[in-house]
C-alpha cells in the first residue's frame, strides 16, 4: 500500500521539504522546496528570521499539494532555541540564534549561582553555552518584559508546529536540549527553574515523540487550498530524527550524525550523568521511543561551512568539493586546534581564528586554504578518536563500527580521516537521514510501520551506504593523537 508523508527538516544553513513514500517495504524521498536559511543581525544581536521561515513552510505545503496526497506533516529543527507566546498566542519578539554573544555572559552568570557539576547531575546535559537554561537568563536580564508576558515557552519545532495547527505541543527530544528537564524522570526540573527564578507556567506538559498533535488550521487550509492534514510531533531535535534512521539492525551501536555539528554518541535505555560523562562532557538527550541520546555535540561542519563564506565573501568562491581537494593536497596533523574552543563559535573570520590560536599555543600557523581546511579536518577527526574512547569509558562498551550519517558525510574525506583516527571501519550512510528518521516516525504514527526496529530495517534495504576502512599508520595515528592531548592538556 501506497503511503505519503511531507516532512520538514530545518538546518542552520538551509531548509527543506521532501516528501516520503512507503510502498511495498521500499521508501523513498523527495524534495520538494529547499530554501536558505539566514539569520539576521541587528545591532549587536543575533536573530532566526522565524517569519522567513514560516513563510517557505507555505511555499513548500503549496508545492507539495501540486505534487501527491500526504498524510501528515512533521517538523524537526536544531535544538535549545525557543519562542515565548503571549497569552492570545501571538510571538513575542523574534527568536534569538543559539550563537547570539549574549549567551557567554549569561552562561558564566548562571554557574556562579548554579556550578556545572550540579547542573549535570541534575539535568544529564552537556556545558554548551546556548544551551536554553542559561539562554533564559539572558532573557531575564535583558529583556525582562518578554518574560513578564510570556504564557508559553516552546522549542523551535513546536513553535513552528504551532503555527501550522494552533496545538501548543512540548516535544520530549526537544525539550532534553534545554538543560532543563530532570535526567532520571524526563519532566521540567522545577527546583532547578525555580532557582534561576523562571516562571513555571510557561512550561508545558512534555509528550513523547511520534504524537498527533492537530491538524491544519482551517484558516490556512482555506487560504491555500489544502485538505485537512495531520500535524504529528515526530522526534523533533533533528539529531533525534536522524539516530532513528540510523540502519543498524544491532541493539548497540556508535554514531555521528554529521552537519553543521557533529553529534557523537549511542543509544541507550537509562541516562548516564557519572562523573565520568561529565569529565568528556557527553549529554544525555531524548530520543524517539523514551530512548536516550547519550552523545556529545562537536563543532564539526561549522568551521568548514563558516571559512568558506569568509573565503566567499573575500572574493574566493569556492565549492565544499574544492575546499576537500585542497585539503588533500597538504600533509595531516602539522598543526592542530580544539574545535570546541568558544573563539571558533560565533560567525566570521573562522581561518584567521584558525591561524591565532596555532601562533597562541605555539603551533605553525596554516596560511594557505589547503592548511587551513587540513587544520580543520585533522582536528575534528582526533576529536572522534577522544570521544570514542570516552564513549567505551563510560558506557563499558565496545564499538566494531561507526555509523555516520547526515550531509556531510558528502565529504569523504571527513569519512576516511574518521575510520582513520578512530581505528575501526565508517559505515556512512544515509546522507538524508533526518529527513528519514522524520519520515519514519510519522509512519510509525500512522500506523504503516510498526515500530521503530521494522522502520530501520525498511531504512537499511532503501538506501545505499558506503564503508570506509580504517587506511592510516597506526603508529603515525598514535603520534599524531598524542600530540592532539598534549595540545588540550588530556
Amino acid at each position: 500500500m501506497h503511503r505519503s508523508v511531507l516532512a520538514f527538516d530545518f538546518g542552520a544553513s538551509s531548509g527543506r521539504a521532501m516528501m516520503g513514500c512507503l510502498d511495498g517495504g521500499r521508501l523513498t524521498i523527495e524534495e520538494i522546496h529547499r530554501f536558505s536559511n539566514d539569520p539576521v543581525t541587528l545591532g549587536d544581536t543575533f536573530y532566526w528570521d522565524v517569519l522567513r521561515l514560516t513563510h517557505e513552510i507555505r511555499e513548500a505545503l503549496v508545492k507539495a499539494r501540486q505534487t501527491e496526497e500526504y498524510e501528515s506533516i512533521g517538523i524537526d529543527t536544531w535544538g535549545v532555541d525557543f519562542g515565548l507566546l503571549d497569552r492570545q498566542g501571538r510571538l513575542l519578539g523574534n527568536v534569538r540564534h543559539y550563537r547570539d554573544a549574549r549567551n557567554l555572559s549569561a552562561a558564566r552568570q548562571v554557574l556562579e549561582k548554579l556550578p556545572m557539576e550540579q547542573l549535570y547531575a541534575r539535568t544529564g546535559i552537556q556545558y554548551a553555552p546556548f544551551n536554553t537554561v542559561f539562554q533564559l537568563h539572558a532573557v531575564k536580564e535583558d529583556t525582562p518584559y518578554l518574560l513578564e508576558n510570556a504564557q508559553r515557552l516552546l522549542m523551535l519545532p513546536d513553535l513552528l508546529g504551532f503555527f501550522l495547527s494552533g496545538a501548543a505541543h512540548t516535544d520530549y527530544s526537544e525539550a532534553s536540549t534545554s538543560g532543563l528537564l530532570d535526567v532520571k524522570t524526563g519532566g521540567w526540573a522545577w527546583d532547578i527553574i525555580d532557582r534561576l527564578g523562571y516562571p513555571r507556567h510557561i512550561f508545558g506538559e512534555i509528550s513523547p515523540s511520534g504524537q498527533v498533535i492537530g491538524e491544519l488550521r482551517p484558516q490556512l487550509c482555506e487560504e491555500l487550498l489544502l485538505k485537512s492534514t495531520k500535524v504529528i510531533s515526530v522526534a523533533s531535535h533533528d539529531t533525534a530524527s536522524a539516530v532513528a534512521a540510523v540502519p543498524s539492525l544491532e541493539k548497540d551501536f556508535a554514531y555521528i550524525s554529521c552537519g553543521t555539528w557533529s553529534l557523537f554518541g549511542t543509544e541507550l535505555d537509562a541516562p548516564i550523568a557519572s562523573e565520568a560523562a561529565l569529565r568528556y562532557n557527553f549529554t544525555n538527550e531524548g530520543g524517539y521511543g523514551g530512548k536516550i541520546r547519550f552523545l556529545k555535540n562537536i563543532m564539526g561542519m561549522w568551521l568548514i561551512q563558516e571559512s568558506r563564506r569568509h573565503w566567499k565573501r573575500a572574493g574566493m568562491d569556492m565549492s565544499f568539493a574544492e575546499l576537500e581537494q585542497r585539503a588533500r593536497e597538504c600533509a595531516p596533523f602539522q598543526s592542530l586546534i580544539d574545535v570546541d574552543d568558544e573563539s571558533f563559535l560565533a560567525p566570521g573570520d573562522i581561518p584567521s581564528r584558525v591561524r591565532e590560536y596555532c601562533k597562541k599555543t605555539h603551533q605553525p600557523a596554516p596560511e594557505s586554504v589547503g592548511e587551513v581546511m587540513q587544520c580543520i579536518y585533522s582536528s575534528i577527526a582526533l576529536k572522534y578518536r577522544h570521544t570514542l574512547e570516552g564513549l567505551t569509558e563510560v558506557t563499558k562498551k565496545k564499538y566494531a563500527a561507526l555509523h555516520m550519517v547526515g550531509g556531510g558525510i558528502k565529504d569523504k574525506l571527513l569519512c576516511q580521516l574518521a575510520a582513520d583516527a578512530c581505528g575501526i571501519p565508517v559505515i556512512a550512510g544515509p546522507v538524508e537521514a533526518t529527513v528519514i528518521g522524520n519520515v519514519a516516525v510519522q509512519l510509525i504514527a500512522l500506523g504503516a510501520l510498526a515500530d521503530i526496529g521494522q522502520a530501520r530495517q525498511v531504512i537499511a534495504s532503501s538506501f545505499d551506504v558506503a564503508r570506509y576502512e580504517p587506511s592510516a599508520e597506526p603508529e603515525r595515528m598514535k603520534i599524531a593523537y598524542l600530540q592532539y592531548k598534549k595540545l588540550l592538556g588530556l
